[in-house]
């Protein structure tokens, strides 16, 4: 049988240490055809989200994806991130966390599939094309002049 990845259990960890010391978890994902994120805040192929508990409803970190609703611009939008597309979780307050490798995606559970989806992810991709740059802390964001979106709580 083959060994499970350490880096689901990594990622529900670090998870659990923001929020137990009250930091902002925050994930840095590269976006492909089995990423759903909203298109118009991925910038240079990847996408920085706030997965804090105020943040999110209906989190579930597991061990094959993030699944999770989060509002953009005050509209609901359903978000699914396979776990190998994940490229770091860092508290947002301190910069501490952990870089991950990012694995290629496995067509055999990809949200493209789904008719209902086909069109969110092309156009995903349409807006994710270019150059990659992989960001592992708020440093590297800096240097680049790159602005990372956040989500917004609305009460």
């Amino acid at each position: 049988m083959a060994e499970t990845s350490t880096k689901p259990y990594m990622i529900r960890a670090l998870h659990e240490w923001c929020t137990d010391n009250g930091y902002t978890p925050q994930i840095v994902v590269r976006v492909d055809q089995n990423t759903m994120v909203p298109p118009a805040h991925i910038r240079d192929g990847q996408i920085t989200l706030n997965i804090g508990m105020m943040a999110t409803k209906g989190l579930v970190l597991g061990n094959d994806s993030i699944e999770f609703q989060a509002r953009f611009n005050g509209v609901t939008e359903n978000l699914y991130i396979p776990v190998g597309a994940v490229t770091a979780l860092y508290a947002r307050e301190t910069g501490a966390g952990m870089g991950f490798e990012v694995e290629e995606p496995n067509s055999d559970n990809t949200p493209a599939t789904n008719a209902s989806t086909a069109g969110f992810t092309a156009a995903a991709q349409a807006q994710s094309s270019g150059t990659t740059t992989s960001l592992s802390s708020p440093d590297a964001a800096a240097a680049t002049d790159i602005k990372r979106p956040t989500l917004t709580i609305v009460k």
